[in-house]
């Protein structure tokens, strides 16, 4: 504490006195805001990163509940209105309730499908990438289930036609994929097998009770509790996006489009 120098008992009492505490506090004065700046200023950093870290935030829709949120997010945008609320799409051609399919155009759908899930299981057991493995056995796996399909409608007259442009198209592109880009690979992944498990079952609801006489095929049964099934494989897939970057994150998301549109390309063959 800054002293008062005492009084001289010697000197006159209203004698001008030597006081110097006056400097003293004004210098302990001068400090008060030096000390309250800093830590005003550190405040404002700290607000600032807060905030920064926030917006970053709203940048990722769905980030707070895992990547797997992230991805159903940016999909369910791609759909139009009357598909899921959240769609942004405008439609295109018939609604699905007034589609005119064919058993041939089915055919060609079913055998292109095959194709597709044919190169994703095989690419999966290949394993280029260590995360593929986590994929294999899931039990949402298709192949088998379309072969059955297949091998039904020869016994019921049908000749079974060889993959087309769409299905070809699309393999080969998952190959490219799986060799030199996990991230993409995975957002295809998760697309085609959880798209079919949802709208897929629709779309094929609909069609069999055109074309079969309501005919249940194996494509669209699963072993199991399907919702088990589904969930066992969004946690796999969030554990895999644990170790990638925002950046890695956000180029799997970027992919979401064209597995829609290759998709796309394959489902209309129904139509053809």
């Amino acid at each position: 504490m800054a002293s008062i120098t005492p009084i001289s008992q010697s000197q006159p009492l209203f004698k001008k006195p030597q006081f110097t505490i006056l400097n003293k506090p004004k210098a302990q004065f001068l400090s008060i805001p030096t000390m309250s700046f800093s830590h005003r200023k550190t405040r404002m950093v700290v607000v600032s990163a807060t905030v920064a870290a926030e917006t970053s935030k709203k940048r990722c829709p769905g980030e707070a509940k895992g990547f797997v949120e992230e991805m159903r997010f940016v999909a369910m945008k791609l759909h139009t209105r009357d598909q899921a609320k959240e769609g942004e799409k405008e439609p295109k051609g018939k609604p699905l309730g007034k589609w005119e399919p064919s058993v041939e155009g089915y055919l060609k759908f079913l055998v292109d499908s095959k194709l597709v899930y044919d190169t994703l299981e095989i690419i999966m057991d290949k394993a280029a990438f260590p995360e593929y493995a986590e994929f294999r056995n899931t039990g949402l796996e298709r192949s088998e289930s379309l072969a059955k399909d297949l091998e039904w409608f020869k016994t019921q007259g049908y000749a079974i036609p060889e993959p087309s442009s769409p299905g070809v198209s699309y393999a080969q592109y998952l190959e490219e994929l799986s060799e030199k880009d996990p991230q993409a690979l995975i957002c295809h992944f998760y697309n085609i097998y959880f798209a079919h498990t949802a709208g897929g079952r629709m779309i094929g609801k609909k069609v069999t009770e055109k074309i079969l006489n309501k005919e249940e095929l194996e494509f669209y049964k699963w072993d199991g509790n399907l919702s088990e099934l589904l969930q066992n494989v969004r946690e796999k897939l969030n554990r895999v996006a644990e170790n990638w970057t925002r950046e890695e994150k956000n180029h799997c998301l970027e992919e979401t489009e064209k597995s829609f549109k290759l998709s796309g390309d394959i489902l209309r063959l129904i139509l053809s």
